[in-house]
């Protein structure tokens, strides 16, 4: 793929780790970007008030204006920061350090993920597989048979793994895919919701500490999306006897599933909260309320809790 920033611009002298990529400013597509369902199909049928829901006629047009103001597409600029050599038994490889910022305003929760250039390469068959199409001008870096790891080789396809990334932004389907969210946060998660069914809280804390704000911004038309993390976040702080945190982490939950009583955190996230609630001496009527409302609607056998919900995830 050309480049208009060859290795050999000023942008690409020096050694590896000086090598600076400008950022490139992108065209705002048209159009307003509402809510799209596409990520959440096999998460949940419903995503909005149910045929049941007690809210009033005044109460529904409060939730859909708020939801309206959630429409408001998030710009994120991709940034392929630096790259590493990494060698794991007779084979060497590199890694290409990706940077994820929001534009828009000042971002304090700037995510970084290591991708290799294969899990690029698994990226571009799936998404082709799926929207092949609409990328037959998306030009994807090709694969080098010698050289590869030389700094000049490196560099120039930091710049090609950035313009591929960008470009595929750009495509409103593909950036609001399940195939291009998992390649930036999915092998963060799978770890981090692995130690927690390890027990180990302490690093699946860490884990989604630094997972939860990329995910957060890539699903940000589907506020339901990133429920899972955060209910695993409340189950960590809570084992670790954090639990003013946990609740904290609760009621942003518990923010996105408004209105969404079907939902199948929605439940068991209410009864964590009522617990947490009463611990920490805070007034728990109203979270109860809600949660006698819900059982009432949607009785269950076997209910599952918050923590034994949270375990099941990214198992496969």
């Amino acid at each position: 793929m050309a480049s208009s920033e060859h290795p050999g611009s000023p942008g690409c002298t020096g050694p590896l780790h000086q090598c600076i990529i400008r950022t490139r400013k992108e065209a705002v597509p048209s159009g307003p970007d509402r809510p799209c369902p596409q990520l959440e199909e096999r998460l949940e049928a419903q995503d909005g008030p149910t045929s049941n829901s007690s809210m009033t006629t005044r109460e529904l047009q409060e939730h859909w204006q708020k939801e309206k103001s959630r429409w408001k597409h998030v710009r994120l600029l991709f940034e392929i920061a630096s790259a590493r050599i990494e060698e794991r038994g007779v084979s060497k490889f590199v890694m290409y350090q990706v940077m994820v910022v929001q534009t828009g305003s000042f971002d304090s929760d700037k995510a970084v993920v290591e991708r290799r250039y294969s899990d690029f390469e698994r990226l571009r068959k799936a998404l082709l597989k799926r929207f092949g199409p609409e990328l037959e001008d998306v030009a994807f870096p090709r694969k080098r048979l010698t050289g590869n790891l030389s700094a000049e080789a490196i560099c120039e396809r930091r710049l090609e793994l950035r313009e591929y990334l960008r470009l595929l932004y750009a495509v409103r389907a593909v950036r609001r895919s399940r195939e291009f969210v998992d390649f930036l946060t999915r092998p963060e998660l799978r770890e981090a919701f692995g130690c927690l069914r390890a027990g180990q809280y302490a690093r699946a804390l860490e884990l989604l500490g630094r997972a939860l704000p990329l995910h957060e911004k890539l699903t940000a038309h589907c506020p339901t999306a990133a429920v899972p993390a955060l209910c695993a976040t409340l189950v960590c702080l809570r084992d670790l006897e954090r639990p003013a945190e946990a609740f904290a982490v609760g009621e942003r939950a518990l923010q996105r599933l408004r209105a969404r009583e079907s939902h199948r955190y929605y439940a068991p996230l209410l009864d964590a909260m009522v617990r947490l609630a009463y611990g920490l001496g805070k007034d728990f009527a109203s979270l109860q309320g809600k949660l006698d409302d819900s059982q009432l609607r949607r009785p269950t056998h076997r209910g599952f809790t918050l923590k034994e919900l949270a375990v099941r995830e990214y198992l496969s």
